[in-house]
């Protein structure tokens, strides 16, 4: 089974490496998004997807646009490749690569399609409390996460799931969910089943105001999002320290409380030594936090050098 791997992020690399470490699967090309500044000091640095790639002296493919460039069709028709196996590869797939590899492309999705189609179904799934999610091995078509599923497998979420546990078990299900997928797939044995697009979810790229407390959503909603969002934006809000003074706090572990101070939402008080935060229907307690510019730290050190923050409001 010839295959070419599209992928860039680290979620690419136990797929593309168990392809690699499949028998049955030949990797005859990697496609990978270019290198790219990484960091203050701006270091150009190869996708994860490259430097695995690179490792086991795979052929690379770094288009800067799969529309636009010429070469990378040809290349691709060259490759003569049974089907194409897409990961996260982080832009849309167009028709004329779509039409190349004679038994498709297959594409891995971390939810139970049709819900949380686009680009975070992860992050959608804890923030909205779900008690399940799962993966899907789907052939792509135009659209976005639309086209026809060859197999699926659920995933319990956990009471305590955040978006890296719900990471690493998507790899390890959806790894081998995928080499079981693409032999059925090529021997015949799956008819593929249409999504119902009236039961569609669609998720959004999130962006660094998601993670921007509103005080006055329920405490269950924002300690839901403090665990989807610890990888991006993470969970924050502003603390007027002083007239002059603006600090914009990172929280990075929360929990709902049994103690409630019945004040305004974003009211804070700090008892025992402990650093709570009143939301619209209860209170959450400040476990981990981050001022900027500075190292994280334990909310009782936090204290320690910000005392005059009791009976602040946070906004």
């Amino acid at each position: 089974m010839k295959i070419v791997f599209f992928g860039t992020p680290e979620f690419s690399i136990p797929f593309l490496q168990a392809l690699i470490d499949d028998p049955e699967t030949e990797i005859v090309g990697v496609v990978t998004q270019p290198d790219k500044p990484v960091g203050r000091g701006g270091e150009v640095q190869a996708s994860p997807v490259k430097t695995l790639a690179l490792s086991h002296h795979l052929q690379v493919f770094t288009p800067t646009s799969l529309k636009t460039d010429p070469k990378i069709l040809d290349a691709l028709r060259y490759l003569n490749a049974d089907l194409f196996v897409v990961v996260a590869y982080g832009k849309l797939i167009p028709q004329s690569i779509l039409d190349i590899p004679p038994h498709g492309v297959i594409n891995v999705h971390p939810s139970l399609l049709p819900a949380y189609r686009g680009p975070s179904p992860m992050q959608w799934a804890i923030a909205q409390g779900d008690v399940f999610t799962g993966v899907t091995i789907m052939l792509l078509d135009a659209g976005m996460d639309t086209g026809p599923i060859l197999s699926f497998e659920r995933i319990d979420l956990g009471a305590e799931e955040t978006y890296t546990t719900l990471s690493q078990k998507v790899e390890t299900t959806g790894s081998r969910l995928l080499l079981s997928t693409l032999k059925r797939h090529m021997a015949g044995e799956i008819i593929p089943l249409l999504q119902d697009n009236t039961k569609a979810t669609i998720t959004r790229l999130l962006d660094r105001e998601d993670g921007h407390v509103s005080w006055s959503e329920p405490m269950e909603v924002t300690e839901r999002k403090s665990r989807a969002y610890g990888e991006w934006p993470g969970l924050w809000s502003i603390w007027q320290r002083s007239p002059d003074e603006q600090i914009r706090l990172k929280l990075l572990s929360v929990r709902p409380s049994d103690f409630h101070a019945e004040l305004s939402p974003g009211s804070v008080t700090v008892k025992d030594g402990r650093l709570f935060v009143d939301c619209g229907n209860g209170t959450l307690e400040i476990l981990e936090i981050q001022p900027e510019g500075k190292a994280k730290m334990s909310a009782k050190a936090f204290l320690q050098g910000n005392r005059e923050i009791q009976n602040a409001r946070l906004a």
